[in-house]
């Protein structure tokens, strides 16, 4: 059965804001809404002298004259909120963002980590009250349930778990705003004596949504779990991960470097029980200040070898910075293959020289790491393909060979030049500002079109004619003399040694 924690914030965007700076007095946000100064967020302090969310700045100062009104920042309480969500991670491998004060966990299954669902929302909930957040956490069979439980429920404990089937009996005495229904229709159904949850159990539906519209009976139904309701995951869901936690924060490199270890084995033992490799690996450190610190590693073909992952990931250490503290670190495989299941591709690395291949690619970027396959063209600057270790192939050239350069120019260069005849060699070429007088000339070598490409796919409907030209200072160019049109169009495509 699935089992959902609904994580609440209750007062998120002060709380970030005690966490900047001391506010020694009451605490409220304000933002301008039509034209009037409003109350948007107010802390515990100024809840206990009557503040609430949605009154004036004017009415707040009145009652209270040093309260202390600062400019709402919803950007920034987002992107705080997304790295808590990130956060959670260390606590579930399915994190979602609820709104803009609450977070959505899937439990489901993770008792035998956390010894209960009351121990791992109790631990959640502490570990975010000793850093400064006020937090109220409730597990139910459905998010619905879980979300209406966590705000509006009537229990002191701050760790609430509705067990397995009890949703019905959990909802039916809270308000109809539990529901998760807009104040509108909160209004409608309070008029009518619609107040409580239980009241709408033996309503027919048929009238409720001419009258109060469709969103009443389908979030009624999301709650009892008698529709699914779809969450999708701050990132996506990667079974393959291992997880530590530690009894004291650490801050060593060594202490990095042992958990690193412990967790490569117990990954890779999984891995080869079920006969697949790790292609892309991430490790996740989470600080005690909720930020989370996160290097990532690849390899050029599938591995579960723990010492060589070991050896990639050791390096990347230096780039984690600790910060107070690390109370939890997380490996997972973002990218997995079958062991056997990638064979060799002609230009591919082979296993003597995959180790190396991966050093260079984790140090140097896999993007800065290529290989080259040969091409089914004649055309110069296509007769080989060109890749990343993660990236798409590109044509490149490779005109090595008797007679050809050892570089090519990634496109040919055009160049005045002045030939006798329209056949013969050039005899004089001005390239980049440059003029070569050219002293000897070997060719030419004709290199036909590829009649069979279309035209603006890859396709050349030129003939060329290259020449191999000396110029009086000795240096050797590869030029060639395009199609049959007058006056003659010449290029410039490599060098030799």
């Amino acid at each position: 059965m699935r089992r959902i924690l609904s994580l609440w914030l209750e007062r998120w965007p002060t709380d970030l804001i005690h966490r900047r700076r001391r506010v020694e007095r009451p605490l409220v946000t304000v933002a301008t809404v039509g034209g009037r100064r409003l109350v948007l967020a107010v802390d515990r302090a100024a809840s206990l002298e009557g503040l609430a969310p949605g009154m004036t700045l004017a009415d707040v100062q009145a009652r209270l004259p040093d309260v202390a009104a600062v400019e709402a920042d919803p950007a920034g309480d987002a992107a705080a909120l997304a790295r808590l969500v990130d956060w959670c991670l260390g606590f579930s491998p399915w994190t979602a963002a609820d709104g803009a004060d609450g977070v959505w966990l899937d439990v489901t299954g993770l008792v035998p980590l956390f010894a209960s669902e009351a121990a791992l929302a109790e631990e959640l909930v502490r570990r975010l009250a000793a850093q400064g957040f006020a937090a109220r956490a409730a597990v139910a069979d459905t998010p619905g349930a879980a979300w209406a439980v966590a705000r509006f429920a009537a229990a002191a404990d701050r760790a609430i778990i509705v067990p397995p089937g009890g949703v019905r009996a959990a909802l039916a005495r809270l308000p109809m705003a539990a529901l998760r229904l807009t104040p509108e229709v909160v209004r409608d159904l309070w008029r009518v004596g619609l107040r409580r949850i239980d009241t709408l159990y033996k309503l027919p539906r048929a009238p409720l949504a001419p009258r109060f519209g469709m969103s009443v009976a389908r979030r009624l139904d999301q709650a009892l779990g008698l529709i699914e309701e779809p969450i999708s995951p701050h990132r996506p869901v990667v079974p393959l991960l291992e997880r530590l936690g530690v009894a004291e924060p650490v801050m060593s490199a060594e202490a990095l470097r042992r958990g690193m270890a412990e967790l490569t084995e117990r990954l890779c033992r999984r891995l080869a029980a079920e006969g697949v490799g790790v292609r892309r690996l991430e490790f996740a450190a989470c600080r005690v200040d909720s930020r989370v610190q996160r290097v990532a590693i690849g390899t050029s073909r599938p591995s579960r070898d723990p010492a060589h992952l070991l050896r990639l990931l050791a390096p990347k250490i230096e780039e984690i910075d600790p910060g107070l503290g690390i109370e939890m670190m997380v490996l997972r495989a973002l990218e997995v293959a079958a062991q056997e299941a990638e064979p060799l591709a002609l230009g591919a690395v082979s296993d003597g020289t995959a180790t190396l291949v991966d050093r260079l690619a984790n140090r140097l970027g896999a993007a800065n790491v290529l290989h080259v396959a040969p091409a089914d063209s004649h055309v110069p600057e296509r007769t080989g393909w060109r890749s990343a270790l993660r990236g798409p192939a590109m044509p490149c050239g490779d005109a090595g060979g008797a007679g050809r350069p050892i570089r090519l120019l990634a496109r040919p260069d055009p160049v005045e030049a002045v030939a006798p005849i329209p056949d013969d060699p050039p005899v004089l070429f001005r390239w980049r500002r440059g003029v070569h007088q050219v002293r000897h000339a070997e060719g030419p070598e004709r290199i036909a079109a590829e009649w069979w490409r279309p035209k603006g796919e890859g396709g050349d409907d030129e003939t060329r004619d290259y020449y191999r030209v000396e110029d009086e200072a000795g240096r050797r160019f590869w030029l060639y003399r395009a199609g049959a049109d007058q006056p003659a169009r010449w290029f410039l495509h490599g060098f030799f040694a």
